[in-house]
């Protein structure tokens, strides 16, 4: 009778619609990745390098470090497209899983950013490193944790 009641209400939550993702409810991976994403683009926009000005303090963002920036930016505007897209219905070919392009998108930007973090540009030669990169650093490393979450949320 337990069984039954237990097979019941768990009937009753998935509704008999198939499994949670394929009803458009976003996986541990998805929302990981949609929130790493979302942080990556926007940290292009915070402070990479700080340091003394002529009596001010000069901050310089991640989109004024040259292209680096950019592609950061954008790297993280595809993370969320290719999120929005899976909860739109579009899927990628078989051939490649969501999971992997994820996993890609997140190495692409952690090497971008650990080459800024460790190679400063000559162009901002008095400035340190500024709470920003390691911002960029974190969430570039979150989409790569969303994606092996993905893949695992795929087997």
């Amino acid at each position: 009778m337990i069984h039954t009641m237990r097979a019941m209400a768990f009937s009753d939550r998935n509704d008999g619609g198939g499994s949670f993702s394929e009803r458009g409810l976003l996986g541990v991976g998805d929302r990981i990745g949609l929130l790493s994403g979302v942080v990556l683009a926007v940290s292009s926009f915070t402070g990479w390098y700080s340091g003394p000005g002529e009596g001010v303090k000069v901050s310089v963002t991640g989109w004024d470090t040259g292209i680096a920036g950019k592609i950061i930016f954008f790297l993280g505007v595809a993370v969320v497209l290719l999120g929005a897209l899976r909860e739109l219905g579009v899927e990628l070919p078989a051939s490649v899983p969501q999971s992997l392009v994820t996993i890609f998108l997140g190495s692409a930007a952690t090497i971008i950013v650990l080459i800024r973090a460790i190679s400063i540009p000559d162009d901002f030669f008095f400035a340190g490193h500024g709470i920003g990169i390691w911002i960029s650093l974190a969430a570039a490393i979150g989409v790569i944790v969303a994606g092996l979450l993905q893949a695992s949320e795929e087997l």
